[in-house]
Order: C-alpha cells, then sequence, then structure tokens
C-alpha cells in the first residue's frame, strides 16, 4: 500500500521522547509478499510488513537501533542502511556475500547498530539482486535533543521517495538480462512516493499530493530509490533552498531543477506563496541519461496542494525540466554544493595523503559462452568495471567473516590494482579489445590511513555518468571535470577548504572525479555503481580496512545469529 501522509513533524515529536541520553529504538521487518496495483496492472510484490514503500524509520543521532528482520518469502534477503558509517558495526551493513550471507526464507536477522555523529535523511534499502526495487524507505536522523538545524526551523518535514515501477517481475528482468547478456527491460513508470501520478495510464487516482498552506517553510526529504536512473527534479513556480546533502549540511543555496542519483539524498526548504495560488502546481522527476542503451523516458508527477485552496478549475502549472541528456544542467547544480564548514560543524578533508588510486569504471564485454547466442555488441555478453576488473561476488562465505577468521583463501584475493593495468585514451576512441576480467579482488588498508582516489569514466561501449556509492565512510569531493584527468594540472584545482561530503557521487560522464576519506573503520566495504544494472554486471570493488591497534579500532566478533550461506 502506499504512503498516504508524510506531514509527521508533530508526530514525530509525539512518537519520540525526549531523554537527556541515546535510547535503543526497535522496529521489525517482516518481508511478506503483497498485491499492489499500480498502471491498471495488480503484481504480487516483496514488502516490508506490506507497505510499499516501506515503513519509515525515525532516530535520533546517537541512538542505538535494533531491526528484526523476518523473511517469509522465497528470495534471499539483505538490508543495507544507505549512508549509515558502521562504526566498527559492519555486520550490520548488509551487502549479500560481502558483509553477511543473505536471510533465507524462514530466517531470521538482528541488524544492530548505532548512529554515530551523523544527522539528516538517509535510507534504507534490499541489498540482494534487484529487490530493492519494492523493498526501500526512508531513514530520519534527527538531531540530538536541543540541537537544532543550521537553517531556519521548517513548519513540516515531508520525505519525497523517488521510485520505478516495473509491469514485469524486476527478478526475472535482470535474470533474463545476465543470461542473454543484453541489456535489460526498463520500467514502465516512475514513482513519488510510490505513486507514478496523472500522465500515467490508469494512474489518475495514484497520485501523492502534498498539502500545503500558503506562506510557510517545508522541508521537503528527497530521496532517489529509482533502481536505474539519475532524475532531474523541481516544482512548477517555485524554489528550493538546498540545505544537505546525503546526510552533510551544505552551505545554502538556491535552485529551481536539481539531480538527485540513485542512492543520494537532498535535503531542501520549499517556501509556499503567501498569498492564495489561483493555479495548482506539479511537481515532476524526469531522467537524466548519457548512455546509449534504451532507457525510460517517462516522467512522474506529484500536486503541490496548497490546503483547501483547490479547485478542479484552477490551471494546471508543469515545471520546466531540463533534457534527459543535458549534463551542463547537472554540473551546474553539483559545482554550488559546498560543505557547511562551520564551527559546529567543520570540514575535515585529509590534507596529508598517505595512498593515491586511480580507478576507470565503466562497460565492457565478456566471450559469449559456447553454443549460446548473446544479445550484447557484436554477440558478447555486457559487462561492467572497476580498473577492468568485473567483480564476482563469492557464494559460500561472506568475505567480513573469512577477513575476520583470517580464511580469505578461496573467498577472495587482494590483489586488486592500485591504477590501471593497460593505461589508454580513456574518454577518446576505445581500445580493440573490450573484454574484461573476472574476479573477486579487494584493496587492503591499513587503519587510520588517508586515501585519495580518482575514478575516471571511460568511452568503452560509451561514456556514462556512474553514481559510486561507497560503503561504512563518508568522503570529500575535492574536484571533478571533463575529458582524461590529468595528473599535473587537475590536483592543483582541488578543494580542500569545503568540499562537499557524501556518500555517494557522480562520475561524470566522460568524465572524472576525485574523493578524499580517512579509513577510520576496520572491516570489509562494497564500493560500487549505484544503478543496479551496472552493479549486476560487476561494476564493484571491495575496500577492506584493518584493525587499529586500541581495543575501540577493531571489529568485534559477528553476532551469533549471523546468516549462514
Amino acid at each position: 500500500m502506499a504512503i498516504s501522509d508524510f506531514f509527521f513533524a508533530f508526530v514525530i515529536m509525539l512518537l519520540l521522547p525526549e531523554p537527556s541520553v541515546a535510547i535503543t529504538r526497535h522496529y521489525k521487518f517482516d518481508i511478506r509478499l503483497q498485491n499492489v496495483t499500480r498502471l491498471c496492472r495488480t503484481r504480487t510484490i516483496p514488502t516490508v510488513n506490506g507497505e510499499f514503500p516501506g515503513p519509515r524509520i525515525v532516530v535520533r543521532e546517537g541512538d542505538r537501533l535494533i531491526v528484526r528482520v523476518v523473511n517469509h518469502i522465497k528470495n534471499n534477503v539483505t538490508f543495507h542502511w544507505h549512508g549509515v558509517r558502521q562504526l566498527r558495526s559492519g555486520w550490520a551493513d548488509g551487502p549479500s556475500y560481502v558483509t553477511q550471507c543473505p536471510i533465507q526464507m524462514g530466517q531470521s536477522y538482528v541488524y544492530n547498530f548505532t548512529i554515530v555523529e551523523q544527522r539528516g535523511t538517509l535510507w534504507w534499502h534490499a541489498h540482494a539482486s534487484w529487490l530493492r526495487v519494492t523493498l526501500y524507505g526512508p531513514l530520519i536522523i534527527l538531531p540530538k535533543i536541543g540541537e537544532g538545524y543550521p537553517f531556519p526551523q521548517p513548519y513540516k518535514e515531508v520525505p519525497i521517495l523517488f521510485g520505478e515501477w516495473f509491469n514485469a517481475d524486476p527478478e526475472a528482468v535482470i535474470a533474463q538480462a545476465l543470461q542473454t547478456g543484453g541489456g535489460p527491460n526498463v520500467s514502465d513508470a516512475y514513482t513519488i512516493n510510490g505513486l507514478p501520478g496523472p500522465f500515467y495510464n490508469c494512474s489518475a487516482k495514484d497520485t501523492f499530493k502534498l498539502k500545503v498552506k500558503p506562506g510557510r517553510t517545508y522541508l521537503l526529504r528527497l530521496i532517489n530509490a529509482a533502481l536505474n536512473d539519475e532524475l532531474f527534479f523541481g516544482i512548477a513556480n517555485h524554489t528550493l533552498t538546498v540545505v544537505e546533502a546525503d546526510a552533510s549540511y551544505v552551505k545554502p543555496f538556491s535552485t529551481t531543477t536539481l539531480i538527485i542519483s540513485p542512492g543520494q539524498t537532498t535535503n531542501v526548504l520549499l517556501s509556499t506563496n503567501p498569498n492564495s495560488p489561483n493555479s495548482t502546481f506539479l511537481m515532476s522527476a524526469t531522467p537524466y541519461t548519457t548512455g546509449q542503451g534504451t532507457f525510460d523516458n517517462t516522467s512522474t508527477t506529484a500536486v503541490l496542494d496548497y490546503h483547501k485552496l483547490y479547485t478542479s478549475k484552477m490551471p494546471l502549472l508543469k515545471p520546466t525540466l531540463p533534457s534527459f541528456n543535458n549534463t551542463a544542467a547537472v554540473t551546474n547544480f553539483t559545482s554550488n554544493l559546498r560543505s557547511l564548514d562551520s564551527v559546529s560543524f567543520p570540514t575535515n578533508v585529509p590534507r596529508h595523503i598517505d595512498r593515491r588510486f586511480f580507478f576507470t569504471v565503466g562497460l565492457g564485454t565478456s566471450p559469449c559462452p559456447a553454443n549460446q547466442t548473446c544479445q550484447g555488441p557484436n554477440g558478447t555478453k555486457f559487462a561492467a568495471s572497476v580498473n577492468n576488473i568485473s567483480f564476482v561476488l563469492p557464494n559460500s562465505t561472506a568475505m567480513l567473516q573469512a577477513h575476520y577468521f583470517w580464511q580469505t583463501k578461496g573467498v577472495y584475493t587482494t590483489n586488486f590494482p592500485d591504477y590501471p593495468l593497460f593505461p589508454f585514451n580513456y574518454t577518446g576512441n576505445p581500445p580493440n579489445n573490450t573484454f574484461v576480467t573476472f574476479g573477486s579482488r579487494a584493496v587492503v588498508l591499513d587503519f587510520n590511513t588517508s586515501v585519495e582516489l580518482v575514478m575516471q569514466d571511460t568511452s568503452i561501449q560509451g561514456a556514462e555518468s556512474h553514481p559510486l556509492h561507497l560503503h561504512g565512510y563518508n568522503f570529500y569531493v575535492v574536484g571533478q571535470g571533463f575529458g582524461n584527468y590529468d595528473w599535473e594540472k587537475d590536483p592543483a584545482r582541488f578543494n580542500l577548504v569545503d568540499p562537499v561530503e557524501r556518500n555517494t557521487v557522480q562520475v561524470p560522464s566522460a568524465g572524472w572525479v576525485a574523493v578524499r576519506f580517512r579509513a577510520d573503520n576496520p572491516g570489509v566495504w562494497l564500493m560500487h555503481c549505484h544503478l543496479d544494472v551496472h552493479l549486476s554486471w560487476g561494476l564493484t570493488m571491495v575496500w577492506v580496512v584493518n584493525d587499529g591497534e586500541l581495543p575501540n579500532q577493531k571489529l568485534p566478533p559477528p553476532p551469533s545469529d549471523l546468516p549462514k550461506c
């Protein structure tokens, strides 16, 4: 069932007591099948507690969160708490076969972790195959009691979740694509809070309405939970003030259009018209894509409904959004993102770097198996890679278990290259051989290593924007540009004063992005493209961070109920 009303500011105050110390908050996730109708089709989909999108989790900074997951469906399931740093709680991070074996049908697992020095909008989602297309929801972290926002207190707070709807079973869609080697079928609609909006077939009633009052300020907590698409978003005749990105405060700036990639969150302030409007305003999301394949070129729409003032005779105003391939609009928005860099929220970007890495990210191919017809380029199968290595998940032991018990043989190797083994003109003509190498490889870092990572898009199978997400860490985006990264000129332009802090960043189409972070969280941490088709094709790698010397720098032993493979 759809989330019908997100006005919860006062509800939060009622639900959350005001202790002087952090408390433990308990949730239970029952994974069951539920019939849901969209676009005149009823599908049986996996849900959490029968809800689509899933239930909202609300905590405060410093709280301990315990979520008991019980799996009642045939699919193996895990859950990832996207953007939570998981300090010394890597057993709760969630990616299947990386930090845990999946929760099988009839089994359960308790995710147990503490929110440490984080506040803002994050989200949770399934992290096994394509199940997150219906298994996702908001994770709202409120400031500690007595600590407000570094911007005007909003009248109300409203989560806005962007998603995708498939008339077909998404698990069948990706299974067919992996079998045939071609691109998967695209979704049939985008959604806002689970609803497609009035411009899709049979969807006039399946429209989210945000009821507002004139002259008020609303905090919109935007979450892109879409499976495979970056999205432009705007509201007709309204300006938005950006105040947060990926649960990190930013210097406020105004915009009429923003870009949000899968995995990213953005908080914006919406100031409503102080006078009674004579129009109905629409909010819309449309795709941004630079790839050469097919994509869902539709728009999802919701209504900004001025409370008790709406009539059917009012003009319907749509926002003007950029064209689907408008990279300039993306660059214009992202260039405005800067960390707040205040006394309370300082910018701690590493200045001294211990290890530097250069990763190429992009698409490639693999040979078609014998006695099989493949639908990829020139009869091959699509693949994706980092430094030309397409990641293969282990299937008998989770990597974190293997690391903790020093039993990595046959699970993964530690020879992931720091730089491409075969340099080429990354954004020019692609090399003759586009085949990737397959393997379960990782980079090993000593505790507290300061890292600089440059990620370079490639033109193999076409240049494309890739939203890269790093588990277990935030990082500072110190630079980005187009073309091939210049080792002599580009570092001189790095922003080491107030770079934006994120957990998911776009590698620009035919460009590069540079990030820095400090490896102060022991464990095994996935880094991957958050376009799930690319994740399925292997655009993934793993960082292994060793324990430090002090007791509070070591990974605790696994919980007793950790699922078995």
